[in-house]
């Protein structure tokens, strides 16, 4: 049996691509990992607040990463 497309244009506009739908998912990950987020709740979060909780996260991690950095180097001196 061969398939016949309905239409001229292949179906490529639905859905994400691979590469797109891949760094969803990966805030998805971080979300639940660091924030304790479930994906459903971050599955129905709207994308302009995902990534603004995304950013924050992000730069709560740099903060901590920085100070952790500073007490040891503080812990080296003494």
């Amino acid at each position: 049996m061969s398939k016949k497309w309905r239409y001229r244009l292949p179906l490529t506009f639905f859905g994400l691509s691979d590469q797109h739908i891949e760094k969803v998912y990966e805030q998805f990950f971080y979300l639940k990992y660091y924030g304790g987020w479930s994906f459903i709740e971050a599955y129905n979060l709207p994308v302009k607040i995902r990534h603004w909780f995304i950013a924050k996260l992000g730069e709560q991690l740099e903060a901590e990463r920085d100070a952790a950095q500073q007490s040891q180097q503080k812990a080296k001196r003494r």
